[in-house]
């Protein structure tokens, strides 16, 4: 019985994360970073004991993206695949509603960034900021939409 119930507060609390579910980008709240691509739709969900996200988008170039990540919010950095900007990204949790996000290209930082849902839950902003390969630093913003 104590199992049968240590187990169903996990999946209460896993799905009570605001962070679950599909996120449509609004372009119109959004500021991009120019050259940079855009992620369009965002998913995640449970798997197993961890997080999938799935990332579909278009590079700077127009052309479709696909990316999977699976992991956990413990800031350790787990393999992105499918990104070929990009082969890790480490998520922290900072409280119910934000996340902190690490990305790296071969063990360096692309950039980092803070993940916000707000607090009646249909909307999340994603900023950023980093260094770019030419040594110039960039910060945007991204506005996502509960899809």
């Amino acid at each position: 019985m104590a199992a049968v119930l240590s187990f169903a507060m996990t999946v209460v609390s896993l799905s009570a994360n605001p962070q679950m579910g599909t996120w449509k980008l609004n372009e119109a709240k959004s500021k991009l970073v120019p050259g940079m691509g855009k992620n369009t739709t965002v998913t995640y969900v449970e798997h197993n004991d961890k997080i999938r996200i799935t990332v579909d988008g278009v590079d700077k170039d127009g052309k479709p993206t696909h990316s999977v990540w699976v992991g956990k919010f413990d800031g350790k950095a787990y393999p992105l695949k499918g990104s070929p900007s990009l082969n890790a990204v480490a998520y922290r949790t900072v409280n119910d509603r934000t996340n902190e996000i690490i990305t790296l290209k071969d063990g360096k930082v692309a950039w980092s960034g803070r993940i916000a849902v707000a607090a009646d839950g249909k909307s999340r902003t994603v900023t950023i900021n980093g260094t770019d390969a030419n040594g110039k630093k960039f910060t945007g913003k991204a506005v996502y939409d509960k899809g």
